[in-house]
């Protein structure tokens, strides 16, 4: 997914729009033979949003001609040849956005006065973001990373750089005054802004942390005093300047291992609440429990689609082009789950049986 999806972000893509603003969401193959399809997938879709428009009698010419050129020029960016798991395309007046996702969508063309976010925010859930911190004397960079991929972040200040020359070393070390590297105060000053640096990213957008460098970075940071719960620090010099790939795999070891006692613990919690009745199991209770705002916690298996139609208050099993079905409730269920203040956890498939796939621990 584009690293830039934050939080400020999705309220941009969310506010309302003179009608209409257009979603198109298809999904996307990342190899042969299967991405072959991809091409005459899109040109498909970008025809049944001509048709939608040109037959709407509510959008004005002007404003359909605007967004229809629109269309034309998010197409022109789309990067088959480097596609994942789905794709979505937005126009309205004058402008468009292009989102590649790491997770499959249902394809449609929706005209609203919003655009349809359900399926990127869904995408971001599970997408399980992380920060890390690589440091050094001379500079700290901040890293976005997921199960995937790390790619730096150039925001809040990051990276940070200094020169690590001094002009009265010499003397210094004549009359042996001449501090290491990180018990220098010019260092102490300059990780101290880092650190105050990192603290505004934590508080704008809260993710797991993992703070990356040398024992004696690793121990001054420590020093200046926690800067997340729960942050994991991991020993390896070198890396303030990356390599992204080398960033990734210095990671990962710790990540998958809080990744195994996350999901433990989740397993713990959903027991817990079954006892104490506090549970849903399964979509239709979920999806009432979200839509009720009692979800306080809801788990979803990351793999985990499936057609439904809505028959009064229940969802009930449905085929995909049944009429009323909806191929996206999933991705629906974890949007509004999150809206109203719960915790959304994806976990590995298989994780959740006997439990329907998706749960949820309720407020009440």
């Amino acid at each position: 997914m584009d690293p830039v999806l934050s939080s400020e972000a999705l309220a941009k893509l969310r506010r309302p729009r003179p009608y209409p603003a257009v979603s198109l969401v298809m999904p996307t193959h990342r190899r042969e033979p299967d991405n072959a399809q991809d091409p005459v997938r899109l040109r498909n879709l970008l025809s049944a949003a001509e048709k939608a428009l040109t037959g709407d009698p509510d959008v004005p010419r002007e404003r359909r001609l605007d967004i229809l050129d629109q269309l034309n020029r998010a197409a022109a960016e789309v990067d088959l040849a480097h596609a994942e798991d789905g794709l979505v395309i937005y126009a309205a007046q004058g402008e468009h956005q292009v989102w590649s996702l790491p997770r499959s969508v249902p394809e449609r063309v929706v005209l609203s006065d919003t655009f349809l976010t359900r399926n990127l925010v869904a995408a971001r859930a599970a997408e399980q973001p992380y920060w890390a911190l690589a440091v050094a004397a001379d500079r700290v960079s901040l890293w976005s990373g997921d199960p995937e991929r790390a790619t730096e972040a150039a925001r809040d200040g990051f990276p940070r750089t200094r020169s690590l020359e001094d002009p009265d070393a010499e003397r210094k070390e004549r009359i042996g005054d001449l501090p290491s590297t990180f018990q220098d105060e010019a260092t102490r000053q300059f990780l101290r802004e880092a650190h105050e640096g990192l603290r505004g990213v934590l508080a704008s957008e809260p993710r797991p942390l993992y703070v990356i460098g040398s024992a004696a970075a690793l121990a001054l940071l420590e020093e200046l005093g926690p800067l997340a719960p729960d942050t994991v620090t991991v020993p390896h010099g070198g890396l303030a300047e990356g390599p992204a790939a080398a960033v990734h795999a210095a990671v990962e070891p710790s990540r998958a291992a809080r990744a195994v006692a996350a999901v433990t613990a989740l397993s713990a919690e959903l027991d817990a609440a079954r006892g104490r009745r506090e549970f849903a199991g399964g979509i239709d209770e979920v999806w009432r429990a979200a839509k009720e705002g009692r979800a306080r916690l809801v788990a979803v298996e990351d793999d985990y689609r499936t057609v439904v139609r809505e028959e009064g208050d229940h969802l009930e099993p449905a085929e995909a082009g049944d009429a009323g079905a909806r191929d996206d409730m999933v991705d629906e269920i974890v949007e509004r789950a999150l809206d109203t203040g719960a915790e959304v956890r994806f976990v590995p498939g298989g994780t959740l049986d006997g439990r329907g796939r998706i749960a949820a621990v309720l407020r009440y």
